[in-house]
């Protein structure tokens, strides 16, 4: 099997697996209690904070444990939303988030907040000075995502949240895509809170964090108990936390041999990728983009039927957030793009891990291309398509061009 979709779930590395078994079988009191097994679970919830901590360049007391992503990014949406709607009901966000966000900000604008969604360029890219243009004096939050999980593009996060700090305007960032993958810092990114969740370096599903910046009032989004500094209420998946922080400190020091890697396999997927399959476009910005992710959109033919005969062929790869894959819906994050939704429709997403080789990479590049003849054999907007090309050829013949 070939798996390049580590966007969507990656496998706990051995040394997690490890580090989490005994908070099943032997240390596995509730952190809350005051009792010894209680604090064995305390003392290990307390390190695992330290660790993802350091990861992000945070102290420990600024890290809030969640159960996922979305609960992060809820809870910092409507947390804030809450603690400051004395101030101001106004809060951006771009047209790109992940639907934890994009839905989030719906649900509060029933609840009458205002909410603006900022454009993207052509790469996905939103430009700070529209966010400049987009405060306004009750804005309470702007909430733009680190880098997009579809198309790899990763934003101007440190120049938009210096811009957020000189209107005193605080800044979320969901940093799921890249915090453990890519170098993130809250101080040099100018963010007051920051979303990262396990998974994406290594780690078990059903561990995040929320990142609050000391000193920022928050609503707890879940009524309960004083877990967390009370602000996040219910026990404490210590088992996850504890694999959370390992894969943590395992991903600071494995950093940048990972990144190298990784960019490896991804350029050669960038530069090959066209040359073999004709009108195939790449998605995201070209440099500006994660070290795993290869995003293209192949024409005339959809993605989910390439899915299934690659999976056929045992590569596992997607056509778009897992979140949403399920859905068959065009991505919102593709239209937002200005690509047209039957290109966005044949989108294949390749997000590759620190298990993959070179072969692996071969493996596509031999398996995609007939797929992809195939389906467009059997495709009549294909065979329009290529039909309307020649009939603007000049007679005489001459050779065709391909992209």
């Amino acid at each position: 099997m070939v798996y390049l979709d580590y966007a969507a779930a990656a496998p706990v590395l051995p040394e997690v697996y490890e580090a989490m078994l005994p908070y099943f079988t032997e240390h596995w009191g509730n952190p809350s209690s005051i009792h010894e097994l209680g604090e064995k679970a305390r003392e290990a919830l307390e390190k695992a904070r330290a660790q993802v901590a350091d990861l992000i360049g945070a102290a420990p007391e600024e890290i809030i444990f969640t159960s996922c992503g979305t609960e992060a990014n809820n809870f910092a949406l409507k947390g804030i939303a809450w603690a400051h709607e004395n101030r101001g009901k106004h809060i951006i966000i771009s047209s790109i988030e992940h639907f934890s966000i994009m839905h989030c900000a719906k649900t509060l604008e029933r609840w009458g907040f205002e909410v603006t969604r900022l454009p993207v360029d052509r790469y996905g890219m939103v430009n700070p000075a529209d966010v400049e243009k987009a405060l306004r004096p009750d804005t309470i939050l702007v909430s733009v995502m680190h880098a997009n999980n579809e198309i790899g593009t990763i934003q101007p996060i440190a120049e938009i949240g210096r811009i957020c700090r000189e209107r005193n305007v605080l800044f979320h960032t969901d940093a799921v895509a890249t915090a453990g993958l890519i170098p993130v810092n809250v101080e040099e990114l100018n963010v007051d809170l920051l979303t990262l969740s396990a998974n994406t370096f290594y780690g078990p599903k059903g561990a995040a964090a929320l990142y609050i910046r000391k000193g920022v009032r928050i609503q707890p989004l879940l009524d309960g108990g004083i877990q967390e500094r009370g602000l996040r209420a219910g026990t404490e998946n210590v088992p996850a936390i504890v694999g959370m922080g390992v894969a943590a400190a395992i991903a600071k020091k494995e950093m940048n041999s990972r990144i190298q890697h990784l960019q490896a396999l991804r350029d050669r997927l960038i530069e090959e990728l066209p040359k073999r399959i004709p009108d195939t476009i790449l998605l995201g910005h070209p440099h500006q983009r994660l070290p795993n992710n290869v995003s293209v959109a192949i024409e005339y033919v959809e993605g989910e039927s390439m899915l299934l005969f690659m999976d056929m062929a045992g590569i596992k790869i997607s056509s778009g957030s897992a979140c949403v894959s399920r859905s068959l819906k065009v991505s919102h994050v593709m239209l937002a793009m200005g690509i047209s939704a039957a290109t966005a429709q044949g989108s294949l997403v390749f997000t590759l891990g620190i298990h993959n080789t070179e072969k692996d990479v071969d493996q596509v590049l031999e398996v995609l291309p007939p797929v992809v003849q195939r389906l467009r054999e059997m495709s009549p907007l294909y065979h329009k398509a290529k039909h309307a090309q020649a009939s603007k050829q000049p007679s005489g013949g001459g050779q065709g061009v391909q992209r």
